[in-house]
């Protein structure tokens, strides 16, 4: 059974697509604040890919979603350096500020990644 009531990772053909990741470690959001959490939940999202055999280079896309869109600002660099650590092209990026994060969370990040399995 399950431990949760969704995938972390779900490939669809070619196509693998993540659930939101918040930036917990251990079951519990990170100490730190919104940097801290956002490298978490970065980190996290590329564990989710891999499950899937993905890497960030295929993603295509990602839904950022921030408890605060006053934290946008702060988003940017630490999110592209995350992506060009893997030499591939920037992702198309959503950002959206909701009202209330799972768990009290300050971002949650979600993804798309084109990622065709090789072929014999």
């Amino acid at each position: 059974m399950a431990t949760r009531p969704y995938s972390i990772a779900r490939r669809a053909g070619d196509w693998v697509v993540t659930a939101g990741q918040l930036g917990l470690l251990d079951g519990e959001l990170v100490a730190g604040g919104f940097l801290a959490e956002l490298d978490q939940a970065l980190e996290n999202l590329h564990a989710a890919l891999t499950t899937e055999g993905a890497r960030l280079r295929d993603v295509v896309k990602t839904t950022v979603f921030l408890a605060d869109i006053n934290d946008w600002p702060a988003l940017n660099d630490p999110y592209v350096a995350f992506f060009e650590r893997d030499d591939g092209p920037l992702p198309a990026r959503s950002a959206f500020e909701v009202a209330k994060l799972p768990l009290g969370g300050r971002v949650e990040i979600e993804a798309w990644a084109y990622a065709p399995r090789a072929t014999t």
